[in-house]
């Protein structure tokens, strides 16, 4: 049950970053790019829940997991937000910082080698530097100024902003409530998708 839970959170969280593309091959605007990257990374880490699911947890499955989940989908998220204000300085560093996060995931040393069927916990795997130090930076960053811009605009558009805060809730609940399985964790990740998608191309 945990693999086709974990496979529909994927498929349906791509769905949405194609609906994103869409929206922003018609308008171009920047923010609709970098939000599209954020879900398509959440949907790349539901990919990799399904993967450690069904074939059990290997570190190929953990440093996919870690890349996606942990590294880029919180980071694009906040350069998103960014840059729906105005801050175009986010692009180029969002930029700067995917290609560090995929660099680190690809040559973190992971030690002991990752095993078991059970989500992976990053401590027991990962020293603190470089890896989970970046994630703590990228995802405290990101969620800071996904939060920060969407409170700012409350009054402006109260139910997108509003649909974005509700959205980082529930990224951020999946994360923390331990034993859900891969299951339950790609559907709190396609939940949260689901929210900051309405939140993203809500017009009030």
């Amino acid at each position: 049950m945990d693999v086709l839970l974990a496979f529909a959170a994927a498929l349906v969280t791509l769905r949405l970053a194609a609906e994103l593309v869409r929206k922003w091959r018609a308008r171009r605007a920047p923010e609709l790019l970098a939000w599209t990257a954020s879900l398509a990374a959440f949907a790349a880490a539901s990919g990799a829940l399904a993967w450690g699911a069904a074939a059990g947890w290997d570190d190929r499955a953990f440093r996919a997991f870690y890349l996606f989940g942990g590294l880029l989908t919180a980071a694009l998220l906040g350069t998103g937000s960014l840059l729906r204000v105005g801050v175009r300085a986010a692009g180029p560093v969002a930029l700067v910082y995917a290609g560090l996060a995929i660099g680190v995931a690809v040559a973190m040393p992971i030690d002991p080698p990752v095993t078991g069927s059970e989500i992976p916990d990053a401590a027991e795997h990962l020293a603190f530097f470089p890896g989970r130090a970046l994630a703590l930076v990228g995802n405290v960053a990101g969620t800071v100024a996904a939060i920060g811009v969407a409170l700012t605009g409350l009054r402006r558009r109260p139910v997108g902003n509003a649909l974005i805060i509700a959205g980082v809730a529930v990224a951020a609940a999946g994360s923390a409530i331990a034993g859900l399985g891969e299951g339950g964790g790609a559907l709190f990740a396609a939940a949260a998708a689901a929210l900051l998608y309405g939140g993203f191309v809500s017009p009030r």
